[in-house]
């Protein structure tokens, strides 16, 4: 079978659970390495108390002929933020694809590309927190 994202690398925020994990296992399905990144791993539960981890995420794609690659961040804390793209910038050529859960994106009215922390977007993570990772992608060239 053809592996349409073979060699690219992919970002999804929120992909323990809902749509971001189902967004992350499909690009996985189709060859991506997923960096799947969200706050819920293995024997540490998120605030929302659910049984999904990014570890689950990783072994689905793991499993569809992808490589899943947990990442714990809470991309409202900058410097997660920066060191999960740095680390990326390490391992990787450059990644194709930034991708997050479209009910949080939903809220901001904004595409990921235009996600920004400056108030005049109004936008805030679902705990009321700002996000930071679309700003600094975009400031450190990876979009």
């Amino acid at each position: 079978m053809t592996k349409p994202l073979q060699g690219k690398i992919a970002v999804v925020a929120g992909a323990t659970r809902g749509a971001g994990r189902t967004i992350a296992v499909t690009l996985g399905a189709a060859g991506a390495t997923v960096y799947c990144t969200g706050r819920s791993i293995r024997g540490q539960a998120s605030d929302l108390n659910r049984p999904e981890t990014i570890e689950d995420t990783a072994d689905m794609i793991n499993a569809r002929g992808g490589r899943g690659i947990p990442v714990q961040v809470d991309h409202t804390r900058e410097e997660q933020v920066k060191a999960l793209f740095e680390r990326i910038r390490q391992e990787q050529q450059g990644i194709a694809a930034l991708a997050a859960d479209p009910d949080i994106m939903s809220k901001s009215g904004r595409t990921l590309a235009s996600w920004d922390l400056s108030d005049e977007y109004g936008f805030v993570d679902v705990d009321g927190r700002k996000p930071h990772w679309g700003n600094y992608a975009k400031q450190h060239g990876f979009l």
